[in-house]
């Protein structure tokens, strides 16, 4: 026998009558609000799904076509047994001597090329009798490689340290000049006029417009400097060097040492890609005020 339900039904006049707490029973209960902390984790989770992806497909394609015999494995070895020579390599000491030669020379010529190629480009961009001096000079050797004059270097300075710093210094100075001065000449002209009108002095005007309006436009500079400074290393090291990444893949190619090989050019990847990240970090710090 079925059981009889009940039914309560409440007409607007007894809602009248109702103690408040009564009525207050009677109003509809939210759904529950997801947390905001779930949500944002979710957020990167799905980022960091989205962007190793590819890498995930790349390794499976790299460690699948070797053993397929799609490609020649003794020229193409699986990902699994780069791996396992990359970690030879850094138990050893090996891996960990060449990478910090190779830091060294980068950051070197890297930051050689930041002290020199920012106020410089300041004053070409700032000042037009500066840029009148020196944008002959300027558009003769900005369209000459770097690594064509790598031999130049190398007769001038000779085979040690002192060359491949300036070969470094040379590539990377040109992106952060150039990009330092696009970005003082690209300055809202009304921005200028107005920081005039306010009574800015030059030196102000230069200091509070002209300098953190131009902060974007050198990051993109100092971010295509990094990238430069690891790729131009590696064809220095490869002339006459004892030590570095360029080094060791030079050296494993000649010895038949092909895992050795590509676990170099790995770390390269890797350590390039750290870098790239530092530099986008630091860019977020020093150009908080822009809106995004």
């Amino acid at each position: 026998m079925a059981r009889p339900s009940l039914s309560l039904s409440v007409s607007p006049l007894e809602v009248d009558h109702l103690h408040p707490s009564a009525v207050t029973t009677l109003a509809p209960v939210s759904p529950p609000v997801r947390p905001a902390t779930g949500r944002r984790l979710w957020g990167l989770a799905r980022r960091a799904v989205n962007a190793s992806a590819a890498i995930v497909v790349l390794a499976a394609v790299w460690e699948i076509l070797p053993r397929a015999q799609v490609v020649d494995p003794t020229f193409l070895p699986p990902l699994s047994e780069v791996l396992t020579a990359w970690y030879d390599l850094l138990r050893s000491g090996e891996l960990a001597d060449h990478a910090q030669a190779s830091l060294v020379r980068s950051l070197a010529g890297f930051g050689a090329a930041i002290v020199v190629a920012i106020p410089l480009g300041l004053l070409i961009g700032w000042y037009r009798p500066v840029a009148e001096l020196l944008n002959p000079v300027l558009e003769l050797f900005r369209n000459t490689a770097a690594l064509a004059l790598l031999p130049v270097f190398v007769l001038v300075l000779g085979l040690g340290e002192t060359s491949k710093v300036s070969i470094i210094l040379y590539a990377c100075a040109w992106p952060i000049l150039l990009n330092t001065i696009a970005g003082v000449k690209s300055v809202d002209p009304l921005l200028i006029k107005s920081a005039r009108s306010m009574g800015l002095g030059p030196y102000r005007l230069f200091q509070k417009v002209i300098l953190p309006a131009a902060v974007p436009t050198i990051f993109t500079g100092i971010r295509l400097a990094g990238a430069y400074s690891i790729l131009v290393l590696i064809a220095a090291e490869m002339v006459g060097a004892k030590a570095g990444l360029g080094y060791l893949i030079n050296y494993a190619q000649y010895n038949f040492r092909v895992p050795d090989m590509y676990a170099g050019i790995i770390t390269i990847s890797v350590l390039g890609l750290l870098f790239n990240l530092l530099l986008v970090r630091l860019e977020r710090r020093f150009s908080t005020w822009r809106t995004t």
